[in-house]
């Protein structure tokens, strides 16, 4: 896709509940940021076609229509600044960020969702936040990600207790770990960390958080059991909105 801008943040948004999410995403960044060029990409907009689920995440490089991209997953709240990433990320190629937050902003403890990472040495990376400007490092990643996804049967052969399909963060990971992982991340400690709100995570009792926390939205923030979020929230109950 020919570049229009310098800077622009990039939502997938597969399917009617994704595009739905990816919409109230781009309004919550814009209410800090009134000035960001966002995309939401659909189905229709990919450039090779809907290659089913997380397989499609490729695609995304060479859908992006900015110099320096943030891809960010829809299913997510904007509830504080995140322009200072920029100057964060300007000076790589590539960055995932690693590891994630509870909502007390404390670094996430539970490795329920992790078993294939901590058994594989696998570098912590999460996809929702992920920045790339063009480069050959880029190419090469996202190469590298097409690839793995594509002869997943071959790759998850070297893994211990592979999942039966490639997800999008153990794929990232691998391809992290082929590239150089610090060619990708940034230090412990620097990178931003989403908000996750899964169960084992913030240690609800079930799965849907939204029905044992108490939230609010504080326009344009957003207060979780009183406590007031800051970056991404990843709601992941879709049916929060």
């Amino acid at each position: 896709m020919p570049i229009t801008h310098e800077r622009g943040y990039l939502i997938p948004a597969i399917g009617d509940d994704y595009v739905r999410c990816a919409e109230h995403l781009r309004a919550s960044i814009l209410a800090w940021h009134p000035d960001a060029h966002i995309t939401i990409l659909t189905e229709e907009q990919l450039p090779y076609g809907n290659q089913g689920g997380f397989a499609n995440d490729w695609q995304c490089h060479w859908a992006s229509p900015y110099r320096q991209t943030i891809k960010l997953e829809a299913d997510m709240f904007c509830a504080g600044p995140i322009d200072h990433w920029w100057t964060l990320f300007e000076h790589r190629d590539v960055v995932i960020s690693t590891g994630a937050r509870d909502y007390y902003n404390r670094p996430a403890e539970s490795r329920f969702y992790r078993k294939i990472f901590d058994n594989n040495n696998l570098p912590d990376v999460y996809n929702a936040i992920t920045y790339w400007r063009v480069s050959k490092t880029a190419t090469e990643f996202f190469q590298l990600v097409r690839a793995i996804f594509t002869h997943w049967d071959q790759y998850r052969t070297v893994l211990k207790f592979p999942d039966d399909e490639a997800t999008t963060d153990v794929v990232y990971a691998i391809a992290a770990v082929i590239i150089g992982p610090e060619q990708v991340t940034l230090p412990a400690g620097f990178s931003p960390q989403i908000v996750h709100m899964k169960r084992h995570v913030i240690k609800t009792q079930s799965d849907n958080w939204t029905k044992e926390l108490v939230w609010e939205h504080t326009k344009p923030g957003l207060r979780i059991n009183t406590v007031a979020q800051s970056g991404l929230v990843h709601y992941q109950v879709k049916d929060w909105l």
